[in-house]
């Protein structure tokens, strides 16, 4: 069947591209990685400045990779570029620009996968999309005449905007403090301090807002926002309002529960996946790597470590390169 994979993959950011990597070295023949953005590593392209620095160990973790494939200290755009050249590995397909709506398991075993292009089937398949699923929304009312500018991810964001990011967990302010590099930002958190975020992101946060980078407004709740000429008008409950040209709300929710439970997948209290310690799910042979595993704490060294020990598993192989 021109649709049957040993192994489809969805999401192509690095946690996909090394299970795809490691599916060839482990002497899989048909591999398909399914990537709902237009090219693979969207969160890189979209999320980081030109030449950001992409560590291996981010965030004071130190990550000893474990398989076939790793990345080195460098830039955003030798990073790209890295996991650029291992998508040539021989029988890896990429099929981009495509959303996948569901996985299904068969009763006669395998997977189907079900597409807006067409439904595509394997023996297994590995979830790695990340947690930009369905988030958390506010309870007012968003005008839908200004729904391109009010976002629940940073990746519609241009530079050079006046940016309002609202939330006060570790999304939020690793938005605000990244999109600091190109905008104007501020960020809105109904608390009097940070309590839910974690010591690095909390030092980083008030470094920028001391040293004048962005602005953080503290004990700060929104009533409603409306259309102000294209723009968003933001009416807080003391009685002001600010015009700004995008808002962004991490208000939480991001990890795509409603993918998994479509997919048949059991979660845990906090909508995570459960997992056994090769990272399958509660349906065999379904399995999931990188950042949506963790409440938080996720990185690239990680999911690349994932990629190995999935591919293990599904193989009974020690360490490929057949």
């Amino acid at each position: 069947m021109e649709n049957q994979y040993d192994l489809i993959i969805v999401g192509g950011g690095p946690g996909g591209i090394a299970s795809a990597v490691e599916a060839s070295l482990f002497g899989m023949k048909k591999i398909l990685l399914i990537e709902k953005g237009e090219n693979h590593s969207q969160t890189i392209r979209q999320y980081y400045k030109d030449a950001k620095r992409v560590d291996r160990n981010w965030q004071g973790q130190t990550i000893e990779f474990e398989g076939n494939v790793e990345f080195f200290d460098g830039t955003k755009e030798s990073t790209l570029q890295h996991f650029e050249s291992l998508l040539d590995h021989d029988g890896i397909d990429a099929l981009f620009e495509c959303e996948v709506d569901r996985v299904l398991k068969e009763e006669e075993g395998g997977f189907s996968i079900l597409t807006p292009q067409g439904t595509y089937f394997a023996q297994n398949v590995i979830v790695a999309i990340g947690k930009m699923g369905k988030p958390n929304k506010p309870d007012y009312k968003i005008p839908p005449t200004i729904k391109k500018v009010v976002n629940f991810n940073p990746y519609n964001a241009h530079g050079q905007e006046k940016i309002l990011v609202v939330g006060g967990g570790d999304s939020a302010v690793e938005y605000a403090s990244e999109l600091s590099n190109l905008n104007d930002v501020t960020l809105s958190y109904r608390k009097e301090s940070f309590s839910r975020v974690n010591d690095i992101n909390k030092e980083t946060i008030e470094r920028y807002d001391q040293e004048e980078k962005l602005r953080v407004r503290y004990s700060t709740d929104i009533e409603s926002i409306e259309n102000e000429e294209g723009r968003v008008k933001v009416n807080y409950t003391n009685g002001y309002h600010t015009v700004y040209d995008r808002v962004i709300y991490a208000l939480g929710g991001t990890t795509p529960i409603d993918f998994f439970i479509n997919s048949g997948i059991e979660v845990d209290e906090h909508d995570l996946p459960v997992t056994n310690e090769s990272y399958e799910t509660s349906v065999k042979g379904l399995y999931v790597a990188g950042d949506i595993i963790y409440k938080s704490g996720g990185s690239i060294a990680k999911a690349v470590n994932h990629a190995y020990h999935i591919l293990k598993d599904i193989t009974g192989k020690d360490g490929g390169l057949v």
